[in-house]
């Protein structure tokens, strides 16, 4: 049975896509940018707002399926710039302190928006 997950303390998707959807036991979150409630950037220019934008659109995606960030199993990370790497690092170590999950770190040319220079897509087990 697949579950659609509605998350009111982040940007509305506009009907494209499914912000997260949980499916056997798993909750699967699209990419989260570091767009604020209104869709207004947060951060332009600046990976360390940016990041933070990013995991607290993630925190409130969990919140709203009943996940915490211990139940994340894997994140794929999308970077435009790799000097930014520790950068994000710094932040992420914030949010991920017991469960350390899998993750994949991509280097793009582009995100969606050229301002967008972080995006962050996860997969966590779902309480039972």
């Amino acid at each position: 049975m697949v579950e659609y997950v509605k998350v009111e303390n982040t940007y509305a998707t506009g009907g494209l896509y499914s912000q997260a959807v949980k499916a056997n036991g798993l909750l699967f979150i699209s990419g989260q940018v570091a767009l604020d409630k209104e869709g207004n950037l947060v951060g332009k220019g600046d990976i360390t707002l940016q990041t933070q934008r990013v995991m607290e659109n993630l925190r409130a995606t969990l919140e709203a399926a009943g996940c915490t960030f211990s139940d994340v199993i894997r994140i794929s990370i999308f970077l435009v710039n790799l000097e930014d790497r520790p950068k994000f690092h710094e932040i992420r170590k914030k949010y991920f302190k017991e469960r350390l999950p899998a993750s994949t770190l991509l280097v793009v040319k582009s995100l969606a928006n050229r301002d967008w220079l972080v995006e962050v897509e996860a997969v966590a087990e779902i309480p039972k």
